[in-house]
C-alpha cells in the first residue's frame, strides 16, 4: 500500500457514499473518528503503526462484543460484528499464518535464552515488535505458553 492507511480509508469512505453502501461507509467513519480522536489528545498525526494500533484495538473490542451477543442469544448484532471486523481488516498488514507465527515463537525463545514462564515477558515484549498488526497477540501468547511449558 503505497499511501497511507489514513488516506485510503478516507478514500474509501468516499468511494463507498458514492456507492450507496451506507454499511461500510459508517464503518469507515467510525475508523476515521477514532484516528481524529487519537490525534486530537497527541497533538500531532499518527503514523501507519500507530493506526494499526488503533485498528486492533477496535477489531478486539468487536470480539469481545460478538462473544457477549453469541451469548445473549443476539445472533444479528453478532454478524453486524464480524461484518465491521472484514472491513477494519482489510486496512490491517497482510496476517502471519500459524506456522509463521510457530517459527517466529521458536525463534524468539532461543534468541532470547527463554527456558521458562518467568521469561514470557521478554519473550512477547519481542514478537510483539516483530508482529505488530500481523497476528492476534492472544494466539501468540497462548503459543508461546505452550512452548514455555
Amino acid at each position: 500500500m503505497t499511501e497511507n492507511i489514513q488516506a485510503s480509508i478516507k478514500h474509501e469512505v468516499s468511494l463507498s457514499m458514492k456507492e450507496g453502501n451506507k454499511f461500510r461507509t459508517v464503518t469507515l467513519r467510525l475508523i476515521v473518528s477514532a484516528f481524529q480522536v487519537e490525534e486530537i489528545n497527541k497533538k500531532e498525526e499518527l503514523t501507519d503503526k500507530e493506526c494499526i494500533e488503533i485498528l486492533e484495538k477496535m477489531i478486539k473490542q468487536r470480539k469481545d462484543s460478538i462473544s457477549q451477543f453469541e451469548s445473549a442469544g443476539r445472533e444479528e448484532l453478532s454478524k453486524k460484528e464480524k461484518d465491521e471486523i472484514s472491513i477494519i481488516q482489510e486496512f490491517m498488514p497482510e496476517q502471519l499464518s500459524a506456522e509463521e507465527i510457530d517459527i517466529l515463537v521458536k525463534k524468539v525463545i532461543s534468541e532470547t535464552n527463554a527456558e521458562s514462564m518467568k521469561d514470557m515477558g521478554k519473550v512477547m515484549g519481542t514478537l510483539k515488535e516483530l508482529t505488530s498488526g500481523k497476528a492476534d497477540v492472544g494466539y501468540i501468547s497462548s503459543e508461546v505458553k505452550k512452548a514455555l511449558s
